[in-house]
């Protein structure tokens, strides 16, 4: 067997360790934060249900952030994509609107936060940057440039799953409170959410540089080489 093959092989089971990775701690993180605020709760803890309003733009974020979260890994299965197209383009389509509502619903709640400007302005960054995204998407995908489409998918993504990561870089950082006398949860929430933005972003760049732009400079030396 050569070296290409096993390298290949070697790449496909890390790419769907990662993917698995991926979309059980989505299914987790929607399984355990979205339910609550159907009933009325939430895991949040002393949650602002004094201002009008807020506390209902959680819940009506919540819902459709959950469906895109659960959604969204299932768009990056090549197998899917080929043997059943019909269904990838009805579940893309259910993915944006998902992320349009989700990002419309948080546009309020960022505004009238009490945890602070610096929360405000990551969620409006992440709004904005989700939106955007989100339209790339579509319009590539509607001009036929599939690779492209899937770049901003990727990109996309990778915001939707910050609800997964910021709640990761809180378990440290809660537990730290512990010994952390002036560290309160609002802090807390503000770095995570800052970390899971920002890391989120880089880690999607590296990605769409190692899987799209990578092979297509090596392609173009090759090419060269043999010119």
């Amino acid at each position: 067997m050569s070296t290409a093959v096993v390298s290949r092989n070697s790449g496909r089971r890390w790419w769907w360790f990662g993917w698995g990775l991926v979309a059980v701690l989505a299914l987790v993180t929607a399984a355990v934060f979205v339910p609550p605020y159907l009933v009325g709760g939430t895991t949040v803890p002393g949650l602002d249900r004094i201002t009008p309003g807020y506390y209902t733009s959680l819940v009506i974020h919540a819902v459709p952030a959950g469906i895109a979260l659960v959604t969204g890994p299932w768009q990056f299965v090549p197998k899917l994509r080929t043997r059943y197209p019909r269904l990838h383009r009805v579940t893309g389509r259910v993915y944006l609107v998902a992320v349009v509502a989700a990002s419309l619903a948080a546009v309020y709640s960022a505004a009238v936060t009490k945890s602070g400007f610096a929360l405000q302005v990551a969620f409006f960054v992440l709004i904005v940057a989700w939106l955007f995204t989100a339209a790339k998407a579509y319009r590539t995908i509607r001009r036929g440039e599939v690779q492209l489409h899937r770049v901003w998918m990727i990109r996309n993504y990778t915001l939707t799953f910050a609800a997964v990561t910021l709640r990761l870089y809180q378990l440290p950082l809660i537990a730290l409170m512990n010994s952390v006398t002036w560290l309160e949860y609002r802090e807390v929430y503000t770095v995570s959410a800052w970390m899971s933005l920002l890391g989120n972003v880089l880690v999607a760049e590296y990605f769409i540089v190692q899987r799209f732009l990578a092979p297509l400079a090596r392609r173009k030396q090759v090419a060269a080489g043999e010119a």
